[in-house]
């Protein structure tokens, strides 16, 4: 798991200059999610929310059908996505970290909502994300990658 230097997420300018899979793993993953859902390379996905009990870090939202997963790292399973996921978390602050999971059923790209829940909305970043999401989400080629993961995990 990549951490970052301090201030980097206060600062929207180094926040920005950050690489793609760095920007969408910390901090911009709901951009990518909801970019994703708007326009699915693969159908059937929704996205689920990784929700850190107390007053831990380590939200996170990614998209999946139930098997697969997709989020920065690309595709993987759902169960290997969410085990890297907590032992990267426990790993920095200890077994007490736990999680509750569940469905999203808010406009991951509406600042509103988003704000709600303590997140940036997309008109909340240094310049406007949903490119950088799309852009992202195109370098995948989704039908060898989804295929290539259910073939390893079967």
């Amino acid at each position: 798991m990549y951490k970052l230097k301090p201030g980097i997420k206060q600062d929207p300018e180094r926040r920005w200059a950050l690489p793609d899979r760095v920007f969408f793993g910390h901090g911009a993953c709901h951009i990518l999610a909801g970019v994703y859902l708007k326009d699915p390379p693969q159908q059937e996905f929704y996205a689920e929310r990784l929700i850190p009990k107390g007053e831990f870090p380590g939200n996170h939202i990614f998209v999946t059908n139930g098997i697969l997963a997709f989020d920065y790292h690309g595709y993987s399973s759902r169960v290997a996505l969410l085990t890297h996921h907590v032992k990267s978390w426990r790993r920095q602050c200890g077994d007490k970290w736990e999680y509750s999971l569940e469905r999203v059923n808010f406009d991951l790209l509406d600042q509103i909502e988003l704000n709600r829940r303590k997140m940036l909305g997309p008109e909340q970043y240094f310049k406007d994300p949903v490119p950088r999401a799309r852009a992202f989400i195109r370098k995948v080629d989704h039908e060898k990658s989804a295929t290539t993961v259910l073939r390893d995990f079967c």
